[in-house]
């Protein structure tokens, strides 16, 4: 007899992935069935933790926004495309970016908990036969110039703690790798991802662990989820978070001082505040970059300094995100 999957999995495969199913949960009129953009080439899956959290009867939500894909995305714009951010053009093996000096980014998976509507590697053309990450991790045995190593995707919580477990053996095998940071979104859909045999993992690990959430709206939390994540702290794994500034979402002062003040009080440190990255698809997200200025000004003068987080935007070929 097989054995049961580990509860986040059983709890995975509950997702929605029909909007129909969504639209009947969140009681939409035929009016607001109309703006949902059924024939998405970017699939849709939202765990129901996400959506018990959406507001019934309205599209006008800041969960429903980011997750659930509306006509919108149809809309066409120039200055937009498929990979805006231009991985491809730093991928120097299947799994494996290289961008920035003295680190190097893993594609563990192309999968996630959720769907994010204006992800920026929705387009990526993903290794999925290969399940090994062999030869990314010769290629960092061979560079002594990298000392951390991003674990992304994807999300690398999609991966099970026997994959995950190996890799962090490989990796700690590797002298010059100083640094593991893991960019998750994980625990904000489905925090009992964040289970013994994952602590188990990070508790043995030689090198220093940093883990970065996204989250960009107070919505995204609750005390579920600050509960789990106290756990990776109790193993003095620092806590980081970033955010993507999104129109309709958290475009306004108040929205963004609610949410760094509830992530401070947690104990996790604001690390980033995106411009968009102009994805096919994501026009209705954009904000300008004098708004975002505007904004981070109007939190400095609310907010204690290490609550604020830096703006920046994603240039490709520059040597790190670029201050706005």
């Amino acid at each position: 007899m097989n054995p049961a999957p580990p509860l986040w999995r059983q709890i995975q495969r509950q997702n929605f992935h029909r909007l129909t199913d969504l639209a009947d949960f969140l009681r939409l009129s035929p009016d607001q069935r109309a703006r949902l953009h059924h024939h998405s080439a970017f699939a849709f899956s939202l765990p129901r933790r996400i959506a018990q959290k959406m507001a019934k009867k309205t599209l006008n939500d800041p969960l429903i926004r980011q997750f659930v894909p509306l006509i919108d995305e149809s809309i066409p714009a120039a200055d937009f495309c498929p990979d805006p951010v231009n991985d491809l053009a730093f991928r120097r093996h299947a799994k494996l970016l290289h961008k920035y000096h003295g680190r190097v980014l893993i594609l563990t998976s192309s999968a996630c908990a959720m769907h994010c509507r204006f992800c920026f590697r929705q387009n990526f053309p993903y290794e999925t036969q290969n399940q090994d990450f062999s030869s990314e991790l010769d290629q960092i045995r061979n560079d002594p110039r990298m000392e951390e190593v991003i674990l992304s995707g994807g999300d690398p919580l999609s991966l099970s703690n026997e994959s995950l477990g190996k890799l962090f053996f490989q990796l700690a095998a590797i002298p010059h790798v100083k640094r593991i940071r893991i960019h998750s979104r994980f625990p904000i859909g489905i925090p009992e991802r964040i289970d013994e045999g994952l602590l188990s993992i990070f508790a043995k690990h030689p090198q220093q662990v940093i883990f970065v959430l996204h989250i960009n709206h107070v919505a995204e939390l609750d005390s579920d989820i600050l509960h789990a994540l106290r756990h990776l702290q109790q193993l003095g794994i620092p806590l980081l978070s970033q955010s993507v500034l999104l129109n309709g979402v958290n475009d306004d002062e108040m929205t963004l001082r609610i949410l760094y003040s509830a992530l401070i009080n947690a104990g996790i440190i604001p690390y980033y505040l995106h411009l968009l990255d102009r994805v096919d698809g994501s026009t209705h997200f954009e904000v300008s970059a004098a708004r975002g200025r505007q904004l981070i000004q109007d939190l400095r003068n609310h907010l204690p300094g290490y609550a604020v987080p830096r703006l920046v935007q994603e240039i490709a070929g520059q040597p790190s995100k670029t201050l706005m």
